[in-house]
C-alpha cells in the first residue's frame, strides 16, 4: 500500500491510466517534480542542511534542489492565493479592520519517517523568500499529556496515539493562531526526559506562516449525530503534507535510529532511555523491535496511515530515505 487511495495500488498507477483517472492526485517521479522548481533560488548551504536533518536522515543539497525547492515554489503560490482571497473577502464583507491570519501548513507521517527534517528545511526555505515572511515551527509533542497523567491513566504504552494528546489544548492553540492573536503559547517538550516541560512554552507571535508537525495532525474525529460543530486539528490547515514510505522501510529506520540513539543521546544519565545504553546490543535491539511492533506499528495502522488520503501532498520515500515519488491533490 503506497500513496494512492486505499483501493488503488500505487504500483499499478504508472501502467494503468484508468486507475489514475480515478485518483484525486497527480503523480510525479522525483525527477519530474524537480522541474517545477523553475528559477527558485537555493538559499541553504550543505552545512545548514546537515544541521537541520534528523539523526539517520541523509537528506542533502541534491534532495533540497530536487524536492524542496519545487515544494517551496508551490507553497508560495498557495500563500499568495490565500492572501488574495483574504483581500477579496475582506472587501466583500466590508471588514476593513480585519487582519490576515497565518497560513498554516500541517505535516504528518509515521515516527522515523523524516517529518522533523522536512519541517525544519521548509521553515528555513520559506523564511528566505524575497518577501522575508516570518515562519514559525511547532510540533505536537508539547501537547501530549505529561507522563504523570499517562502513567496514572495506564496509557504510557499509548503515547503518541490520539488519546494521549490534550486535544482541547491543541484546538485552543490553533484557534488562537487562526484568530490572529498575539503571543500564543505552545507547550514545550523534552526528548531527553521524554516528557512535557512544566511551565515552559514557545511563544508564537502572529507569524506569516506556521508549520505544525506531528504524527496525528490529520486525524479525524467521530462526527456528532446532532450536527454540532466538532473541530478537528486539520480544519485549521491551509495546506497539508504527509511523509510516506513502505512499512518495512519505516520499521528499519526506527530500529536503526534507536540503536544510534543508544550510542549517543541515551548515554546521558538524564535521558529517560538511559537504561537502554547499558544493556547488550542484542537486548537493545529486541527492545526496539518490541516498541515498534507493540506501539508504533499499531499506531501507524490504526491512526496515522488512514489519514494519508487527507493530505494535499504526499512525499513517498525510498530505501535510501530520499523522496522517490510525489502526489499532489488535484484542484
Amino acid at each position: 500500500m503506497t500513496i494512492a487511495a486505499k483501493d488503488i495500488e500505487a504500483a499499478d498507477l504508472p501502467d494503468n491510466p484508468q486507475k489514475r483517472d480515478y485518483s484525486p492526485y497527480h503523480f510525479f517521479t522525483a525527477e519530474e517534480w524537480s522541474r517545477f522548481r523553475a528559477d527558485t533560488p537555493l538559499t541553504l548551504t550543505a552545512d545548514e542542511v546537515q544541521r537541520l536533518r534528523s539523526l539517520n536522515d541523509p537528506v542533502d543539497l541534491r534532495e533540497v534542489r530536487q524536492i524542496y525547492l519545487s515544494l517551496s515554489r508551490l507553497l508560495s503560490t498557495h500563500v499568495e492565493s490565500s492572501q488574495m482571497l483574504f483581500e477579496q473577502r475582506k472587501r466583500f464583507l466590508s471588514m476593513s479592520d480585519e487582519t490576515k491570519t497565518p497560513f498554516v501548513i500541517g505535516i504528518a507521517g509515521s515516527v522515523a519517517v523524516g517529518k522533523s527534517t522536512t519541517a525544519r528545511i521548509l521553515a528555513q526555505l520559506l523564511s528566505r523568500w524575497p518577501s522575508s515572511p516570518k515562519v514559525d515551527l511547532v510540533t505536537t509533542d508539547g501537547f501530549l499529556y505529561p507522563n504523570a497523567v499517562l502513567q496514572r491513566e495506564n496509557m504510557m504504552d499509548r503515547k503518541g496515539f490520539p488519546e494521549s494528546y490534550d486535544v482541547g489544548a491543541l484546538l485552543r492553540f490553533l484557534s488562537a493562531i487562526k484568530a490572529g492573536q498575539p503571543n500564543v503559547k505552545a507547550p514545550s517538550y523534552s526528548h531527553l526526559t521524554y516528557d512535557v516541560l512544566p511551565d515552559q512554552f514557545t511563544v508564537i507571535d502572529r507569524p506569516d506562516i506556521l508549520i505544525f508537525e506531528g504524527i496525528n495532525v490529520l486525524q479525524s474525529r467521530n462526527l456528532p449525530a446532532d450536527g454540532k460543530i466538532v473541530p478537528m486539528v486539520s480544519d485549521f490547515f491551509d495546506f497539508s503534507i504527509y511523509i510516506d514510505a513502505e512499512e518495512s522501510l519505516i520499521h528499519s529506520w526506527y530500529v536503526n535510529r534507536f540503536m544510534r540513539l543508544r550510542e549517543t543521546a541515551f548515554k546521558n544519565p538524564e535521558s529517560y532511555f538511559h537504561r537502554y545504553a547499558t544493556i547488550s546490543e542484542d537486548a537493545a535491539r529486541a527492545i526496539a523491535e518490541g516498541l515498534w511492533h507493540n506501539i508504533n506499528l499499531k499506531n501507524l495502522h490504526q491512526n496515522i496511515l488512514p489519514t494519508r488520503p487527507r493530505a494535499d501532498l504526499i512525499l513517498q520515500k525510498g530505501p535510501n530515505h530520499l523522496t522517490e515519488k510525489v502526489a499532489l491533490r488535484k484542484l
